[in-house]
């Protein structure tokens, strides 16, 4: 059992590997695929087995879907935000280091949090039951702090402005009947795409991509960003309807500004986070909180502590060699990236990544990817933040928990 359970493992960070890398194929997507086939697989192996395969394969794909965000600006959303930050970082030739601190900001949180499961597990039906009914308002809090922080009346009222018609955009997207993978293109426009098409128009030139170890980040801010990941991470795993960027918002209000580096710890934190802690929720109160734990509950139906404990060693061990992958990748892309044409490279990415958004949504994405893209535009032309965009998220679940 033990080498089947490694072996599991194994095969798992492989498939994170794709999944990580390669913009649109999800880790719900593969899941999806060996639910439909689990019957067959269940005929020579134990149900605990496929469901290692999938923590392995989820906790690998948080360690490496920062590098198409950073390198591509091909975002998930659990990587949404990262985008801006992180393309930031890769004009100023640090795009290996803002991988690093992703990856730094997902192992640690990854360590913090299966320490803490153990006096977490009986607290969690109570936090659930205490704070389920409060949600919405709490997100409405979290709205009306973000858009207050900006300088102005006028800034004030067009950052209300672009979250609302952000918000409007993702509740028409993710309540569009029949659409596959409505995330993808909407994420892509308002955060990817808009960024590059502004770097164009600003005649952006990559630098060449250095590998260093330059960039230190305070003890003080370090706690900070892990501490953030961990709390927020773990609401999302909790709650049905919160994910890890509606996480990444609740999180920057906690710690205000932490600088754009401890930020790129913390959003790496959180999106592992966000994995790890629902498989307490499944654990805790048989509920799946993504598509992923969906599968798992599927296969194995309920788990006692030491199929819990399985999962966590499972899930440590793959967020160990996920770690040594991401940043062999980060080398390899930083090395190719500063060899080729920025301007030319952007155009790849568009119509990269249009291609992929015809690919899965059809024509029906390819409006919604170039209406999302002008809204995108639209908060560096008020000169207001970005993150006001992410009502395209924060809205749907805040309607999901008042209605």
């Amino acid at each position: 059992m033990f080498f089947e359970l490694l072996l599991a493992v194994l095969i798992g960070c492989f498939f994170g590997i794709i999944t990580g890398l390669i913009p649109g194929i999800h880790v719900n997507l593969v899941s999806i695929m060996l639910l439909s086939l689990s019957g067959y697989f269940l005929g020579f192996t134990f149900p605990i087995v496929l469901a290692v395969f999938v923590i392995a394969l989820a906790v690998t794909h948080t360690f490496l879907d920062s590098i198409p965000s950073i390198f591509l600006g091909a975002p998930d959303s659990d990587m949404a935000l990262n985008v801006l930050p992180g393309h930031r970082m890769l004009l100023e030739g640090k795009g290996y280091e803002a991988v690093k601190l992703t990856v730094i900001g997902s192992l640690l949180a990854l360590i913090c949090t299966i320490l803490i499961i153990p006096f977490m597990i009986t607290f969690v039906p109570k936090i659930y039951l205490f704070l389920q009914p409060f949600m919405g308002y709490i997100l409405i809090v979290v709205v009306l702090f973000m858009i207050l922080k900006e300088s102005g009346p006028d800034k004030k009222l067009f950052g209300f402005y672009i979250f609302l018609i952000s918000g409007v955009l993702g509740s028409i997207v993710l309540n569009w009947p029949n659409l596959e993978q409505p995330l993808f293109p909407m994420l892509s426009g308002l955060l990817g795409i808009s960024a590059l098409v502004l770097s164009l128009s600003q005649n952006v030139s990559l630098p060449k991509q250095r590998i260093t170890n330059s960039i230190k980040i305070g003890k003080k801010k370090g706690i900070k960003a892990v501490g953030a990941a961990v709390f927020s991470g773990s609401l999302t795993g909790i709650f049905p309807g919160l994910g890890a960027a509606q996480a990444a918002i609740i999180a920057m209000q906690l710690v205000g500004d932490i600088g754009m580096h401890a930020f790129m710890v913390l959003i790496g934190g959180i999106n592992t986070v966000n994995f790890v802690f629902s498989l307490v929720t499944f654990y805790t109160l048989e509920k799946a909180r993504n598509g992923a734990v969906v599968a798992i509950l599927e296969i194995v139906k309920s788990i006692d502590l030491n199929g819990l404990i399985v999962f966590l060693g499972a899930a440590l061990i793959a967020g160990a060699i996920a770690a040594c992958l991401a940043l062999m990748f980060a080398r390899g892309f930083s090395s190719i990236i500063s060899k080729l044409n920025y301007n030319v490279l952007v155009y790849c990415i568009i119509g990269f990544i249009t291609l992929l958004t015809f690919y899965f949504s059809g024509i029906i994405g390819l409006i919604i990817l170039i209406t999302s893209t002008g809204i995108g535009l639209l908060a560096p032309l008020f000169n207001v933040k970005r993150s006001h965009a992410m009502g395209c998220l924060l809205l749907p679940v805040i309607l999901f928990f008042l209605i």
